[in-house]
């Protein structure tokens, strides 16, 4: 269960050992409603801004591995509290740098961005079935994708750092496709003219990023779980305190926010009183966010997919492919190694 704070001037504290949030009610000044929750049942707590909560309330969350994350306006994860211990070997990690510099970190994100664009390859197909009239421009899309898959299939080389570039090349122009894709196909009230963020120039756009923006924290601690650490990535640079990792790993989920918010505009459940006007652009505002946030917990917490053989929904997936990534890591470097070390880390686990 997560808990998404989203009213200003709510407050979260500890009362019987559980978490209380305690919402104003703008109706009756210093009147509050009161919600209680069982630290057991809950995994996340997200905070936007306006909200506060009491050091009992991080302590509980500390006790029974709760991850705080807190959000600024756009929806991005500016910081976040968590265990201060490692979930896994730091072995883990070791395995990761030396990935990151050989044949391994190129097999790895070739096939991340391959997903990626699989999935807007096959989302591009899909909406065919609804989209008779539109048989030609979305073929002709489809195609062009596929082309590029082929161009990534292709490359070759011992470290990312030699195709770096054209890797992020072709995913550039992919997404391009993509997005005007989706564009073209929506009502015409909702069309827009590419990507933007911070600040996004129109609704979808808007509630793009403050889905990427729920997704990414969702990434940061599986990958945090699984003892992977987030900031040294194999694709994105290493620039100072940049979730390079996060945004490698994240590539082959995007599609779950897409299709989440996607869904909502064609279906018209978005109007112009989900999102306020900036000077150069909108936010999603209060109404806008809890549209998207129970659209997206529905998605990936309610809705289950096959994985390994088993229904699993989307939040286990991402979980479960993390501590596949950290087990193959280890069996790479590791060899021989791998069954006693993969038994300290199911032992040492948070």
């Amino acid at each position: 269960m997560q808990l998404f704070i989203n009213t200003y001037g709510a407050y979260v504290h500890v009362k019987d050992q559980m978490f209380e949030i305690k919402i104003p009610q703008r109706q009756e000044p210093g009147n509050f409603v009161k919600h209680h929750f069982a630290a057991q049942k809950v995994t996340h707590i997200l905070m936007n801004k306006g909200a506060a909560l009491s050091t009992d309330a991080i302590i509980l969350a500390l006790t029974y591995n709760v991850d705080i994350v807190f959000f600024d306006g756009y929806g991005k994860p500016m910081g976040r509290v968590w265990h201060s211990k490692l979930g896994s070997t730091t072995r883990i990690r070791k395995a990761q740098l030396e990935a990151s510099l050989n044949k391994t970190g190129v097999d790895t994100i070739k096939e991340w961005v391959s997903e990626k664009i699989e999935n807007q390859l096959h989302f591009v197909k899909d909406l065919k079935r609804h989209r008779s009239g539109m048989s030609d421009f979305l073929d002709n899309k489809a195609e062009r994708l596929e082309e590029l898959l082929l161009s990534l299939h292709n490359l070759k080389a011992d470290r990312v750092a030699e195709i770096a570039d054209t890797i992020r090349g072709i995913e550039g122009t992919a997404g391009r496709m993509y997005i005007e894709t989706l564009s073209r196909v929506l009502p015409q009230e909702y069309k827009f003219s590419g990507r933007s963020s911070r600040p996004a120039k129109d609704a979808f756009n808007a509630f793009l990023n403050y889905a990427y923006g729920i997704l990414y924290a969702k990434i940061e601690k599986a990958l945090i779980v699984a003892g992977i650490d987030p900031y040294l990535g194999f694709l994105h640079r290493d620039d100072y305190n940049q979730l390079s990792m996060v945004y490698d790993f994240i590539e082959p989920f995007r599609i779950y926010a897409d299709t989440v918010v996607f869904r909502l505009f064609s279906a018209k459940k978005v109007n112009k009183s989900h999102t306020d006007e900036l000077a150069n652009g909108k936010t999603l505002n209060k109404d806008g966010k809890e549209l998207l946030v129970h659209a997206f917990n529905s998605f990936m917490d309610n809705d289950s997919i096959k994985y390994a053989g088993r229904n699993q929904t989307r939040n286990n997936v991402i979980q479960l492919r993390a501590h596949n990534f950290a087990n193959k890591l280890i069996k790479l470097i590791y060899g021989d190694e791998t069954e006693n070390i993969l038994t300290q880390i199911k032992t040492k686990e948070l």
